[in-house]
This record gives C-alpha cells, sequence and structure tokens, in this order.
C-alpha cells in the first residue's frame, strides 16, 4: 500500500470561510502545504501591499504550513478570446509576481480547451499567449501549470512542446480526466512526465460522455440549454466529483506513475462541491497518507 512520500496540501477555498481562517484549518486536518486562489478579493494583487505580502507569509510560516502553489485561473474562455488576452496575460503575471514573492513558483491556471486543429485561430491565440506566459515564468525561475482535464493527455503534450520552454507546464488533477476526458491518469502522467509540477487531489466519476464544451466553456460553441434555456457549464449529470477514493481514478496506479516519473511536489486536495468540506478535506489527507512510506 506504501508508495508516496509527496507533501500534502490542500485548496485553502475548499474551506469556504476566508483566507485566514482557511489557512487555520488547512492546518488542523494535518496539511504541509496550502494552495491559495489570488485572482479577485484579499489575495488579488492588486490588493496587496508590500508589507501586507510579507505579514501574510510569516502568519503562512508562523502555521508551520507552505504555500505550495497560487490559483490564478481568470475564467471565461481562459486565452482564447485574442481581445482580452492583453489583460489577462498581464494580470497573469502579476499574480506570478506575487506567488514567486510568497516563496512558490507555480500559479495554477486554466487556458481554455486546447483546440484539435493546430491550424485553428483559436489555438494559434492561445499558442501566443502561452508563449508569453512561458517566457515571463522562465525569466522568473517559476511555471504557470495548466491544469489538465479539458483536452486527451496527448493533445495537451503536443501543444506544451510547441512553446519551447516549459515556463507553462502543467498541474495534474486526475479527477478531471476521469471525469471530462475519460482519459487514464496514470498513462496521463507518462505523457506529460516532463512538464507536471504540481498536482491536485480529487476523484470524480463520469456519468455521460459529452463534448469537453458542455463542461468546459469554448469561443464558438454553445452546449444545450437546460430547461430555463441557460446553460451553465458543468451543469447537469454529465460528471459527479466525490471523495478521494470514491471515484474513477486508481489512486494505487496513479501514485505510482507520479513516483515512477521522479514528481517530488504536492498533492494538493480540491474539493469543489459537498456540505461539510472540513470534514471531506480531513478524510482526503488521511486517505492520502495511507499511502507513505512508513
Amino acid at each position: 500500500m506504501h508508495v508516496v512520500n509527496n507533501k500534502i496540501g490542500v485548496i485553502v477555498d475548499s474551506f469556504r470561510v476566508g483566507v485566514r481562517e482557511g489557512l487555520q484549518r488547512a492546518k488542523k486536518v494535518g496539511a504541509e502545504g496550502v494552495q491559495i486562489y489570488a485572482v479577485s478579493g484579499e489575495m488579488d494583487p492588486a490588493n496587496l501591499s508590500e508589507a501586507q505580502r510579507k505579514e501574510l507569509k510569516e502568519y503562512i510560516a508562523s502555521l508551520g504550513l507552505e504555500i505550495s502553489a497560487l490559483v490564478g485561473d481568470l475564467g471565461g474562455y481562459g486565452f482564447q478570446d485574442k481581445s482580452v488576452n492583453v489583460g489577462k496575460i498581464e494580470k497573469s503575471k502579476r499574480i506570478l509576481d506575487l506567488a514567486v514573492e510568497l516563496g512558490t513558483p507555480v500559479v495554477t491556471t486554466h487556458i481554455g480547451i486546447v483546440p484539435e486543429d493546430t491550424n485553428s485561430e483559436i489555438y494559434q491565440t492561445m499558442h501566443d499567449a502561452c508563449e508569453e506566459l512561458a517566457s515571463y515564468a522562465t525569466s522568473m525561475n517559476a511555471f504557470f501549470a495548466i491544469e489538465t482535464g479539458p483536452e486527451p493527455s496527448a493533445r495537451l503534450k503536443q501543444f506544451l512542446d510547441g512553446l519551447g520552454s516549459k515556463g507553462v507546464s502543467v498541474n495534474f488533477d486526475p479527477a478531471n480526466m476521469v471525469m471530462v476526458t475519460g482519459d487514464d491518469p496514470a498513462q496521463g502522467v507518462y505523457n506529460l512526465k516532463d512538464y507536471i509540477v504540481h498536482t491536485h487531489a480529487k476523484d470524480g466519476l463520469r456519468l455521460r460522455e459529452v463534448p469537453a464544451h458542455y463542461i468546459y466553456e469554448s469561443l464558438g460553441y454553445e452546449a444545450p440549454a437546460n430547461e430555463n434555456n441557460t446553460f451553465v457549464p458543468g451543469e447537469g449529470e454529465y460528471f459527479r466529483e466525490v471523495p478521494l477514493g470514491e471515484g474513477g481514478v486508481n489512486w494505487t496506479q496513479y501514485l505510482n506513475a507520479l513516483k515512477d516519473i521522479g514528481y517530488t511536489g504536492y498533492l494538493t486536495i480540491e474539493r469543489e462541491v459537498g456540505e461539510d468540506p472540513e470534514a471531506d478535506i480531513s478524510k482526503a489527507v488521511q486517505f492520502l497518507k495511507q499511502y507513505r512510506n512508513v
């Protein structure tokens, strides 16, 4: 059973109680690191002075925690829409600056579904944005880490191979693969082995096979409307996020694959649903600890 020694993190926002309280709860459930959303509100880089950044870093350290990554997901169509990319790229860079100041080299993000057609305008738009982000991240010895899920791992690898540096890499989320593309997470790890810099520990079930744009917004695609004639991406019974160990992720195979490729970074628990996130996260920490070499 005992396979890995990776540190265990938790997304502070998953507790749904604000940053300071979330940090305390992360400590309480036994996490060693935390990931924090840094897109809006109190963690928006524009709202944090130099003194506040220093104080926050010291506070996190005083709890005995590290920051595994920041979340810099700006929503919408990711980087598919050329008309808004200048602003999004600029904001992404400021989030990366904040991450480095707080002591982590990783900002996770969604870039939008990578199209199959490498000659399409959307593919080129995403490529150009990611090339600029990759170059900036490399200059900072840091990474923007794309979350897996919207497209098969082989297509994501092809996209990353075309960027010319590893400044844009991968935040591996096994549940998104299981729930959306039906990809095998262990095989995905081997496909993306050169790029994985952070992971999310999440589990889920795929209930119906549907195109990715039913779940993730994609420029130029509309998914069918629901009964109110409005569509919310991901809404409906396409997939279900479940507690770790209750879904389609084969954790032994997946964690062994991470070990095989030499991944030594964080397994960061993400819990986006459920009535009692603290209980679910606490169980998830214990679930992952059972795989440790003891």
